[in-house]
């Protein structure tokens, strides 16, 4: 499951304001040491108001191999997970959020870490924090053929 978590390139997250559900899908960084889920955001918003009222969220990731001609069935990983989003504002865990995201997402990310990971741009940057609380996945590696 963590292996996904690294490798997926969104997470999608719900999460509930007056009773009513809200999905927002979301580039990531996954921390294996904090086991914490990084993301980017604008500093005020919709997103941001429902987080700010109940930070529990439920998302899930999911790693999509593709639909099976023939067999009506589906190859895939998904991972759900629970957890609290905190907003970061201090520098140095932001710069760390930051290079997380970074060295998932970016196939040369020393290049971009050395561009991007400056303390005027990162003060400028919404940054939330998923520390998750409980996991589950499920997968199906080849084609069910019993239908």
């Amino acid at each position: 499951m963590i292996e996904i978590l690294e490798s997926v390139q969104y997470v999608t997250i719900a999460m509930c304001s007056d009773n009513e559900p809200y999905l927002v899908t979301l580039s990531h960084g996954y921390d294996r040491e904090r086991h914490c889920i990084y993301f980017h955001c604008a500093k005020e918003g919709k997103k941001i108001d429902i987080l700010n009222s109940n930070s529990v969220v439920w998302g899930q990731a999911l790693l999509d191999k593709g639909y099976v001609q023939g067999d009506c069935d589906h190859i895939f990983a998904a991972v759900q997970f629970k957890g609290r989003v905190t907003f970061i504002d201090d520098l140095v865990e932001k710069k760390h959020a930051l290079r997380v995201m970074i060295e998932c997402l970016e196939d040369n990310p020393s290049k971009v870490i050395a561009a991007k990971v400056k303390d005027s741009a990162v003060q400028k940057l919404g940054i939330g924090r998923i520390d998750i609380e409980y996991l589950s996945g499920k997968r199906a590696e080849k084609a069910d053929v019993s239908i």
